[in-house]
């Protein structure tokens, strides 16, 4: 999510602009993304668990960003919803807005949680947001409309502080009747086996399922969009398209839209966690030029100096502003 508001990258052949949010703070949880951030995007980072500091020992921002975690309320999960370990880890955003009085309040989920519980869980979400003094909608996403080559659907909650005239629009498709399938996006790393190309060089050996139902059956195919990359690439969906072999590192990496020189630095299952739990950032930017340009419209913003920003994402809080 960092990386897609603050733009500044080239992936499949296209360039994501630079957008006026800087990175000022960060935080996670866990070591491996602490690294990585740290490695790719900067050293603002920290990491600590965001239930033991308040949100008064963190700077404020105008807009605050939020991937809380998405294991309780997945469709692949455990489907505890609100009464999971993580399913409560959204009142981070919620305290953070109580203080610090964000104008604008973006949060990302996976699209299960819309359906658990006929909606009675995103509902609760959302009232909880609310009742600090925001407006809320709901932006469901399908990221092969916008680019990316792997059919992945989120949820974007996009609030904005009552006291402020208007709303962001939801981003427009750009992609609708032309995805891009994963031969394209893949073809220039299929003779690549070394580091050449960061990461290509690691991914899991193993055979395909011969029988059994489900995951254990299906392989990505020519002409179409990948499977949606998975935190546990253990799963036999993540095989090559036409290699007798499983995605690399390095193309599930490209399959999420992380640019190339973007480095994963530990083991296989360790890298593709961290990429399987990301927002794409392709995606993400096209949500954040939109609330860019709803900024610019609001307060006259033209200038990365005119807008802080606030992130939390995975059960930890990142903040970026100028």
């Amino acid at each position: 999510m960092d990386l897609s508001f603050a733009g500044g990258f080239t992936v499949f052949g296209d360039q994501y602009s630079h957008l006026p949010f800087d990175v000022i703070y960060a935080a996670d949880n866990l070591a491996d993304a602490v690294e990585t951030y740290r490695l790719n995007v900067g050293d603002q980072i920290h990491q600590l668990d965001l239930t033991t500091v308040g949100p008064d020992e963190m700077p404020s921002g105008d807009v605050l960003l939020g991937g809380f975690p998405c294991q309780d309320f997945s469709s692949s999960g455990t489907k505890e919803g609100l009464s999971g370990t993580r399913g409560q880890l959204y009142q981070v955003l919620v305290d953070y807005m109580a203080v610090h009085r964000p104008k604008i309040v973006v949060a990302e989920n996976v699209p299960h949680l819309a359906r658990l519980r006929r909606g009675a869980y995103l509902s609760a979400i959302l009232a909880d947001f609310e009742a600090q003094g925001y407006d809320f909608d709901v932006w469901s996403l399908y990221a092969p409309d916008f680019g990316l080559p792997q059919s992945r659907r989120r949820l974007f909650l996009v609030g904005v502080r009552t006291d402020l005239p208007g709303f962001p629009e939801p981003p427009r498709p750009t992609h609708t009747s032309r995805h891009v399938p994963i031969d394209v996006a893949l073809a220039d790393l299929e003779d690549v086996v070394d580091e050449s190309v960061p990461n290509q060089s690691q991914y899991f050996r193993a055979s395909k399922a011969s029988a059994g139902g489900g995951q254990g059956d299906h392989a990505n195919e020519v002409g179409r969009v990948a499977y949606c990359i998975r935190a546990n690439a253990r799963g036999r969906i993540q095989f090559h398209h036409r290699l007798p072999r499983r995605l690399t590192v390095r193309e599930c990496a490209r399959l999420q839209s992380f640019p190339d020189e973007f480095v994963f630095p530990f083991t296989t299952q360790r890298n593709l966690t961290l990429i399987g739990n990301a927002v794409p950032p392709l995606l993400g930017h096209h949500v954040a030029r939109q609330i860019a340009a709803f900024l610019e419209d609001v307060d006259g913003a033209t200038s990365r100096r005119d807008v802080p920003l606030a992130h939390a994402r995975q059960g930890a809080l990142f903040e970026l502003a100028s």
